[in-house]
């Protein structure tokens, strides 16, 4: 895997003088979607590569590592982790599976094991067929260090709570599975999800969940490193409420046509949001991208 453009200046200066990189591999457990440096990155440094070879999963949970907290009261950090194609599909025959390949996978899974939680919508939940994220030996000693739990927690955003609550998702999840709505959501669906064992957090009014108050509401439960795999519709949301930091966006050098979704659906903002490129990776065509808002890189 070559890095296009590097994390820091320090690598930029390691990877010009054709070092490789000492830095990890993802989830195959789990259905397909997918902080930067506080140093601002040297983009004008391009094409310091290393020698093409599979990263290690270290390597790779340092590159895509969350910023270091400000001091004072930690603050949530949202990133989202998505796939693409050429021409913009976030998914083929209703899946992203088709678009990615194993690095992007790779990647997936290592970005799961540095979160405190993962934020997913209900309909990629049902379309996905979503697992309980699972332990993994190998990011045991790192997630401990961090203070985190064995696995990341799973928070499924819903309004009606349409949910087959009988799926391991909600039997037999490592740590509680959560499930956010609004104040409003029909309370004998509310009652069959605690009865399932998962744990509901409201984070709105009225019947839906509002964007800002479930990154506050998961902040307040200890969970301050967010990932949120979409679907298109729930990360549409998060980009219309401008609590987005981070997205890890794979483009695959794939043209599949039709009328796919994009990675973000819904309403368009009503001023584009600037993000700064924080890192690029290549490997066989396909580009691992690092974005960071603006006025947070």
């Amino acid at each position: 895997m070559r890095r296009l453009f590097p994390v820091t200046d320090q690598t930029a200066t390691v990877y010009g003088e054709g070092a490789t990189p000492d830095h990890a591999t993802p989830d195959h457990a789990t259905p397909d979607r997918s902080a930067p440096d506080r140093s601002a990155p040297d983009h004008t440094a391009t094409n310091h590569t290393a020698p093409d070879r599979e990263w290690s999963l270290d390597e790779i949970a340092d590159a895509y590592a969350y910023p270091e907290p400000e001091p004072g009261e930690p603050r949530p950090w949202l990133r989202g982790n998505m796939v693409s194609t050429l021409d913009g599909a976030a998914q083929h025959d209703g899946r992203s599976q088709p678009i990615s390949n194993a690095t992007d996978m790779r990647i997936f899974g290592t970005l799961r094991a540095l979160a405190d939680v993962v934020v997913v919508g209900a309909e990629t939940v049902r379309q996905e067929g979503y697992r309980p994220a699972r332990a993994r030996a190998e990011f045991a000693a790192r997630r401990e260090a961090a203070g985190q739990g064995p696995a990341p927690a799973i928070a499924v955003v819903t309004a009606s709570l349409d949910l087959d609550f009988s799926l391991p998702l909600f039997t037999s999840p490592l740590v509680p599975t959560l499930v956010l709505t609004g104040a409003a959501a029909a309370p004998d669906r509310v009652a069959t999800a605690e009865r399932a064992g998962a744990r509901v957090v409201i984070a709105g009014d009225g019947m839906g969940v509002e964007p800002a108050r479930a990154v506050q509401a998961l902040a307040e439960l200890g969970h301050t490193r967010l990932l949120t795999e979409g679907g298109p519709r729930l990360l549409g949301q998060l980009v219309a409420a401008g609590v987005l930091d981070e997205l890890c966006l794979t483009v695959s050098p794939l043209l599949t046509a039709g009328d796919a979704q994009r990675i973000a659906g819904g309403p368009s903002v009503p001023v584009p949001q600037r993000f700064a490129l924080m890192s690029l990776l290549e490997e066989g065509g396909f580009l691992y991208g690092r974005y960071a808002r603006s006025d947070r890189a």
